[in-house]
């Protein structure tokens, strides 16, 4: 069977001639509150049907998944919907910064245009240095220890079910981080914006 823990970080494609932006987060992996930025990257899961790609943005300031989609292909489409459903998630005047590696994915002109209508900046990590984007690579790594590496998916759909049920049911709601006092990332949200409430009263 494939090894489906290595790094895709080493295998980005990032040989193109799209614009590369500046690496603005510059490694500074903490935000003051939520939305501030978003980090972004891709990884990928073995099933007995193929390959199958995972992409997520995650909210540097309480590390929570606001967005993933998973494909059979590394389209640029599916990149655009785990981004989509960050936005809806989280409203419409929400504007992060968004780092990501150099992968074509990020860099091709549909993506930068759905930023720019968001009005989010862009940020990408140098090349081939997987450290500048190190909370996502953290994020990919308790992925594969916690779920990928005790299971065997017989089919795609099997594999999507249990990746939603670690992101959205495991991770955002139930495991707690050192990097954010540990708590699961949804309940430091809830008392940042509780706090928020009881400063506005």
């Amino acid at each position: 069977m494939p090894n489906g823990s290595r790094s895709l970080c080493a295998r980005a494609d990032s040989r193109h001639s799209l614009p590369v932006a500046e690496n603005v987060l510059a490694r500074r992996f903490s935000a003051a509150r939520p939305d501030q930025v978003w980090t972004s990257d891709i990884t990928y899961v073995w099933t007995d049907e193929g390959w199958l790609y995972l992409v997520v943005f995650l909210d540097l300031y309480s590390r929570l998944v606001v967005g993933w989609a998973v494909s059979e292909s590394l389209e640029t489409g599916f990149v655009e919907q785990a981004f989509l459903q960050g936005q809806h998630r989280r409203g419409r005047g929400v504007s992060p910064l968004v780092h990501s590696d150099r992968g074509s994915q990020y860099a091709s002109s549909a993506f930068r245009e759905r930023l720019a209508a968001w009005g989010c900046s862009q940020s990408m990590s140098r090349r081939a240095n997987c450290w500048d984007n190190a909370v996502t690579e953290s994020f990919f790594g308790l992925f594969k220890n916690e779920l990928v590496h005790h299971e065997c998916f017989r089919t795609r759909e099997e594999a999507k079910d249990k990746i939603f049920e670690y992101i959205e049911v495991f991770y955002n709601r139930l495991r707690i981080h050192s990097a954010v006092d540990y708590f699961a990332p949804a309940e430091y949200e809830a008392r940042y914006h509780e706090a928020q409430r009881k400063q506005a009263a």
